[in-house]
């Protein structure tokens, strides 16, 4: 008899879960206002505040750029623990872990957790990189005829940090680690994966995690120029977390940008590009 209960009680807690997940989801103001807390100090740090620091700044302007990027997201950073703390009462790493979804993945049938669903980030990180690589250009390239006054003004152009002038300064190598622990999971992940994500279904159903990507695309207003591509890969790291209820999958899939980038990087200290 006990045996015949299991797959009942199994049954009683996927349930339980599953309306656990249903109550106090944010409303569509509560998505858009966070979304608005982050996304437009990240617009005015590029478009007010970079121009107006930048001509008397005494480091060169692609650096001054970095540095006032990784100032913003360490801004959502702040705003995801605050978030965090007003809706747990703590910051334990017990009481985050669970309400952010930094978890293993869980079966979508069972909701047991299951490692091997793990390998589906193999997949997902080479579409990313097909996005990001090889139709990016071709996504964004309608954004220059629609919006010219919109473009990468030359301080954002990253290319422009490839020069011999960077040689054997490896605080430059420091920086770029500060600014892919932000990017890839203090803060953009942590927020838009961990904390809006588990919280978005009550208004957008089943598309939740399309509305998510949607809303980390247009949370790049910071670089418009590159939106198409940026809402299209975001599918990549969405759609994982949502679907197996871990956002270290999306950390995954979205960090895997961070290898090119860190090589490029120290080939430039190394004094292997530029001249």
């Amino acid at each position: 008899m006990e045996i015949e209960r299991l797959p009942e009680q199994a049954m009683q807690g996927r349930e339980s879960r599953a309306q656990a997940e249903q109550t106090d989801q944010y409303t569509l103001a509560q998505i858009l206002g966070i979304w608005a807390l982050v996304a437009l100090p990240m617009a005015l740090l590029t478009w007010v505040v970079a121009p107006a620091v930048i001509p008397i700044s005494p480091l060169h302007p692609g650096i001054t750029f970095w540095l006032l990027m990784i100032a913003g997201m360490a801004w959502e950073f702040v705003v995801a623990l605050v978030i965090m703390y007003r809706e747990l009462g703590t910051l334990r790493w017990s009481a985050i872990r669970q309400r952010t979804w930094l978890q293993t993945p869980r079966d979508p049938r069972t909701g047991q957790p299951n490692r091997r669903l793990y390998w589906w980030v193999v997949p997902l990180i080479l579409i990313n990189a097909l996005i990001s690589l090889g139709l990016a250009g071709f996504l964004d390239a309608p954004m220059a005829r629609l919006f010219p006054g919109l473009q990468m003004p030359a301080f954002a152009d990253t290319s422009q940090l490839a020069s011999p002038e960077f040689a054997g300064q490896w605080w430059i190598l420091g920086i770029a680690l500060v600014s892919f622990a932000f990017n890839y999971f203090l803060a953009e992940e942590f927020l838009f994966r961990g904390v809006l994500l588990p919280k978005m279904q009550g208004v957008f159903g089943r598309y939740d995690w399309v509305a998510n990507a949607v809303l980390f695309g247009f949370y790049h207003l910071h670089k418009p120029w590159s939106l198409p591509s940026i809402v299209l890969s975001s599918l990549t790291y969405s759609w994982p977390a949502r679907r197996f209820r871990s956002s270290w999958m999306a950390a995954i899939v979205h960090g895997s940008e961070l290898l090119p980038t860190l090589i490029i990087v120290l080939a430039v200290v190394l004094g292997l590009m530029g001249g």
